[in-house]
């Protein structure tokens, strides 16, 4: 087990015992994106959400100054089925347990996946119409390695349709993810960008491996609004990287 990791889990647990739930966001405490309860105010809601503001390895990013680099391929191995989540600040999916991703020698546990309109990640300044967010756990140290893949209007795609005819309007209400296999939300390539970050959400924890795909996949612009539509605005800004390095596939 590498050191860097052993130590991330530790912090995992340490600064976000609720991480480990399948959330990943503070509970307890109202927060938005925007207003008194906004992003600039993270910080001060809470003592546990410090790293919201004083954290120097802050999500998400705006992806430029990529260094190319030989990093491991992904492979994923999810499960088909779920249960589909509206939690108030976005849509979704509780996963099934056992499905992988797999990034070299290191094996993540797919927990759940959600989205976020505009996208929170940037791409030289540029956002996208939505994002999804694969968020997984490392099996040894508990530390996250999450999936980015941004969501573009264009060809209608199956799954996000099925999960978008099946969104539940009200907060806290839930319905069943069954048939839906998420690696429909997948593009044909998983050529991708790596860097070191945070949660986007509070409590704002700096342990997660992000990895975000460099292809988008095309959906419905119907299916895009029927998310919208719950959730016109829930995407942090972008965050200055404090010389961290952005890796990016060849």
């Amino acid at each position: 087990m590498e050191r860097r990791d052993f130590i991330r889990g530790l912090a995992l647990l340490a600064a976000c015992p609720l991480c480990v739930k399948t959330s990943f966001a503070a509970e307890g405490v109202h927060w938005a994106y925007e207003g008194e309860a906004g992003p600039d105010h993270w910080g001060a809601l809470s003592k546990e959400n410090s790293a919201c503001s004083a954290g120097s390895q802050q999500s998400p990013l705006d992806i430029t100054r990529v260094i190319k680099a030989n990093i491991p391929d992904l492979v994923t191995d999810w499960k088909t089925g779920g249960t589909i989540v509206n939690n108030g600040h976005t849509i979704q999916i509780k996963a099934l347990p056992g499905g992988a991703l797999r990034r070299g020698d290191k094996t993540y546990e797919l927990v759940q996946y959600h989205f976020h309109a505009p996208s929170e990640h940037l791409i030289e300044g540029r956002n996208f119409p939505m994002e999804a967010h694969f968020v997984h756990k490392h099996v040894e140290t508990g530390a996250l390695g999450v999936l980015g893949v941004f969501l573009v209007p264009g060809v209608g795609n199956p799954t996000f349709a099925a999960l978008a005819a099946a969104f539940p309007t009200k907060a806290g209400a839930e319905a069943s993810a069954d048939g839906v296999n998420p690696s429909g939300l997948l593009p044909a390539s998983l050529k991708y960008w790596t860097y070191e970050g945070s949660l986007t959400t509070p409590p704002c924890s700096e342990i997660v491996d992000w990895m975000v795909a460099m292809d988008p996949i095309e959906v419905d612009a119907a299916d895009i609004k029927k998310f919208t539509a719950l959730y016109s605005m829930n995407a942090r800004p972008a965050l200055i990287a404090n010389r961290r390095y952005i890796l990016g596939s060849n």
